[in-house]
């Protein structure tokens, strides 16, 4: 079938079937705004596509001039769980060195200015503070006071107001700060984005032909024994697009269908899957030969979301195929095999693919094509049967001429 359909294909581009070459094609309608590389014209247009999400999922993008900085502090929660390792443990470090030496000052200020350093061997002065006879003294009685660790050498007595005043503020504000720091780490350390490294993408995306439907194809697979739960796929094409008006938009997106209306983008990820988007009319790649996407520039995003069984938290794993990682005329190689008791997955051969016969010619090519094969197909069986006919009337002289033409003839006619 692939071989015939090729052979359909073989026509020039922009001549339509029927029409000698030297005959000049009949207007176009107004076609739909036409797509250009991105930073196509000049010298910029032979650059190398800057990626806009790496391989790995890292998107590509810095922001630039942002002038109301303040915005980072009013959700300070959030830009701590975004910080890097580093510096996160930074102020994780520094939020408790410095709540401990703020209170140990406090606590030596109560101490000098009471007296109670130049009472320390006066057994009869009763000090605020039991045994603080310095500063360090004062910055271990804030970390046994803040840590809760109480070790009893160090205590407050009864006879200082301001003492007790200032355990109390100390002892809530070291609850809140266990409270916010703890509750960061915890979230950063719970974030799911090492999750999305078992889950892996092929290394190129394919075109070919299935159930002779021309289709853009790429395989997921997880790695882990623990599955992704409500797993779902979407596709995404990154393209310069240039409007009818003469707006250029450098970076457009467009969503390419893997089966969001039958259901198919919802995944039982247990073993790699093939994702299918169809090249039909409303496909981007409906026009798309193998000789323009050879040409074209564009990006193709995909993206696959899901829970993760053992934590309940959303993980998101993203890769992207340019121009030159689609290869035309592939099939991937299949990897589950039937083994005694179970399947096995051999994900030696996850990027494996094997070219197979596929035409080379548009989407909208192809279907023309198989429009005209049906067409001749419909046309060519009404001739055969007069053929048939015909040949049988010469032997029976009294055949009807609706016999003839291969149909019965009524009793009424008869």
């Amino acid at each position: 079938m692939a071989q015939d359909n090729a052979a359909f294909c073989g026509v020039p581009e922009g001549v339509p079937t029927g029409v000698p070459a030297e005959a000049k094609p009949p207007p176009q309608p107004p076609q739909a705004p036409k797509r250009r590389p991105w930073g196509a014209g000049g010298a910029a247009g032979a650059r190398k596509r800057q990626r806009y999400v790496e391989k790995d999922g890292k998107c590509n993008v810095q922001h630039g001039n942002v002038r109301e900085t303040y915005r980072y502090l009013t959700d300070i929660f959030t830009t701590l769980v975004d910080l890097k390792w580093r510096f996160s443990l930074l102020i994780f470090i520094l939020a408790y060195a410095l709540t401990w030496l703020f209170f140990g000052l406090i606590w030596w200020v109560i101490a000098y200015s009471r007296g109670d350093l130049e009472h320390l061997g006066d057994h009869t002065w009763t000090p605020c503070v039991n045994n603080l006879n310095g500063f360090v003294s004062a910055f271990l009685f804030s970390i046994e006071t803040e840590t809760t660790i109480g070790y009893g050498h160090r205590v407050i007595t009864d006879t200082c107001p301001e003492g007790i005043v200032l355990l109390l503020l100390q002892a809530i504000l070291g609850s809140m700060v266990n409270a916010f720091m703890v509750g960061c780490m915890f979230v950063k350390i719970s974030q799911p984005n090492k999750r999305a490294e078992t889950l892996v993408f092929s290394s190129h995306a394919v075109v070919s032909l299935r159930d002779d439907r021309l289709c853009l194809m790429f395989r997921v697979g997880d790695l882990r024994d623990s599955h992704i739960v409500e797993a779902s796929i979407r596709a995404k094409l990154i393209q310069s697009k240039q409007t009818q008006e003469g707006e250029f938009i450098p970076l457009d997106q467009t969503d390419l269908s893997v089966g969001f209306e039958t259901g198919d983008d919802r995944l039982f990820l247990v073993s790699p899957l093939i994702i299918s988007h169809e090249i039909d009319e409303r496909s981007p790649f409906w026009d798309v030969s193998r000789g323009q996407l050879e040409r074209d520039d564009f990006e193709i995003v995909v993206i696959l979301e899901g829970m993760v069984e053992a934590t309940g938290m959303t993980c998101q794993a993203r890769s992207s195929y340019l121009a030159d990682e689609v290869l035309w005329g592939h099939r991937f190689t299949p990897l589950l095999s039937l083994e005694e008791g179970f399947y096995e997955v051999d994900y030696g051969g996850f990027h494996h693919t094997v070219p197979v016969p596929t035409p080379a010619c548009s989407a909208r090519q192809l279907a023309a094509a198989a429009a005209r094969r049906d067409a001749h197909l419909y046309w060519s069986i009404p001739s055969r049967l007069d053929e048939a006919a015909a040949a049988g009337g010469e032997g029976d002289p009294e055949m009807s001429p609706r016999e003839s033409n291969g149909t019965l003839a009524s009793p009424e006619s008869r």
